[in-house]
C-alpha cells in the first residue's frame, strides 16, 4: 500500500512541479527557469506529465532524434526539473513519514496488543536453519543496514545533518556515505539472490496459509495458528520484499551505480523507483525484525543458534513440528485444524522407530 502511495504521488503530480514556477528562483536555476517560464506563458500549453505527448517533450526531453545525438547537447532536460521537485518534495516527504510512523505503530502496537505468548520450554531442541542459511540471512541483513543508513544519510543529509555537522564534516560523511553505498550494493544483490535460492522451496504458499491469512497469524488474539516451516506472514516478507522490492533495488540501483551509457531520463525515473522501494524495504524489514525479535520470544534462536525449543515448534510451526516428528506432512480439516497425515504416528520426536529432528531442509 505504502508503495503504491508513492508511486500515486509521483504519477499524480500537478503539471505544475514540472513546469518549475516558483517566486522565489535560486540563481543557480535562473535560466532554466526563464526558459521554463516562457514556455509557461507562451500560447501552446506544455502537455501534462499523463499526456501521451509528456515523454517526448515535457518530462523525458533527452530524446537524441529532437535533440541531437548527444546527452551532451542537451541545454536544458525538463525531466530533471521535474525529478529534482519529486525526489525533494512528495517523495521525500511521504517516504519521511512511513519511516517514522512504521516504528512508531510498531511500539504502539507492542505496548497494547503484546507479543505473542510465551511458551513453556521442553527442553529439547529442533534444527531449524543450518550455518549456511544463517550466514545468507545476516549477511543479506547487514548489508541492507549499511545501505539503509547510507541511504538516509544521502537523502535527507543536507537538511538534517548539515545544519549541526558544518559544511566540511558534513562534507566528508556525505562522500563516504555515497562510495558505501555504491559498493555495499552490489554485495546486497549478491546476498539476495543467495537467499532467495536458499529459501525459495520453502515459501511456495499451501492451503495453510489462507487459514493464516484468515485469522491474522494470531497476532491480536494470540492464538497459536497451525504453520509449515515458513507461515504466510514470512512468505509474503519473502516475495514481496526480499524478491519483488529487492529486484526493484537491485536493477534500479545497478543503473544509478554504473550510469555508462544512461540517459538523464533513464537515470530519473531509476531514482525514483530506488528511493520507493527501498523506503518501503526499510519499515517492512522494521516488521519482519520485530516478529522475530520482541514479537514473537524465542524465535531469535533460530537465526542466531539455528535451533529452537520443540514447544515453540510445535506452538508457531504445528505443521512443519508434526511432519519432523511423523515424517508425514499433515493437513488441515474445513476449521483450520491440523489433522495428522496418513501413515502418521503419534511417537515423540527422536523415539525408536521415527525420525530424530534435523536440519530440515
Amino acid at each position: 500500500m505504502a508503495l503504491l502511495l508513492l508511486m500515486a504521488a509521483v504519477v499524480m503530480a500537478p503539471a505544475a512541479w514540472a513546469d518549475g514556477k516558483h517566486k522565489e528562483a535560486r540563481p543557480a536555476y535562473a535560466e532554466e527557469q526563464t526558459m521554463l517560464q516562457i514556455e509557461a506563458d507562451s500560447r501552446v500549453p506544455d502537455p501534462g506529465l499523463l499526456s501521451t505527448d509528456s515523454g517526448r517533450v515535457h518530462m523525458d526531453r533527452h530524446f537524441l532524434g529532437q535533440y541531437g545525438n548527444k546527452e551532451g547537447n542537451v541545454i536544458v532536460q525538463r525531466g530533471g526539473n521535474t525529478w529534482r521537485y519529486l525526489r525533494n518534495g512528495p517523495l521525500a516527504t511521504l517516504a519521511g513519514f512511513i519511516l517514522l510512523a512504521v516504528p512508531f505503530a510498531i511500539f504502539v502496537f507492542y505496548r497494547t496488543i503484546g507479543p505473542a505468548n510465551q511458551v513453556a520450554e521442553a527442553g529439547r531442541k529442533l534444527k531449524r536453519f543450518n550455518r549456511w542459511e544463517r550466514q545468507v540471512h545476516w549477511a543479506t541483513a547487514f548489508s541492507f543496514i549499511a545501505l539503509a543508513i547510507t541511504g538516509l544519510i544521502i537523502m535527507y543529509g543536507k537538511k538534517l545533518l548539515l545544519p549541526w555537522m558544518g559544511h566540511d564534516f558534513f562534507s566528508w560523511v556525505a562522500i563516504i556515505s555515497k562510495y558505501l553505498h555504491n559498493f555495499v550494493g552490489p554485495l546486497f544483490i549478491l546476498c539476495s539472490i543467495l537467499m532467495f535460492f536458499t529459501f525459495l522451496k520453502r515459501n511456495y504458499y499451501n492451503r495453510a496459509d489462507w487459514q493464516w491469512v484468515k485469522k491474522g497469524g494470531g497476532l491480536i488474539t494470540h492464538e497459536h495458528v497451525p504453520a509449515g516451516f515458513f507461515n504466510a506472514g514470512e512468505k509474503t516478507w519473502f516475495w514481496g520484499g526480499v524478491a519483488l522490492l529487492g529486484l526493484i533495488m537491485s536493477v534500479t540501483g545497478l543503473v544509478l551505480d554504473f550510469a555508462v551509457g544512461q540517459t538523464r531520463y533513464v537515470m530519473q525515473v531509476a531514482n525514483v523507483l530506488h528511493l520507493s522501494a527501498g523506503a518501503i524495504y526499510m519499515v517492512a524489514a522494521m516488521g519482519h525484525s520485530y516478529i522475530g525479535t520482541w514479537g514473537t520470544p524465542g524465535a531469535f534462536e533460530a537465526m542466531r543458534y539455528g535451533t529452537v525449543d520443540e514447544n515453540w515448534a510445535k506452538a508457531h510451526h504445528q505443521l512443519w513440528y508434526e511432519q519432523m516428528k511423523t515424517g508425514v506432512p499433515p493437513g488441515l480439516d474445513e476449521d483450520g485444524k491440523m489433522v495428522p497425515g496418513r501413515g502418521a504416528s503419534s511417537a515423540q520426536p527422536g523415539s525408536p522407530g521415527q525420525p530424530r529432528p534435523g536440519p530440515a531442509h
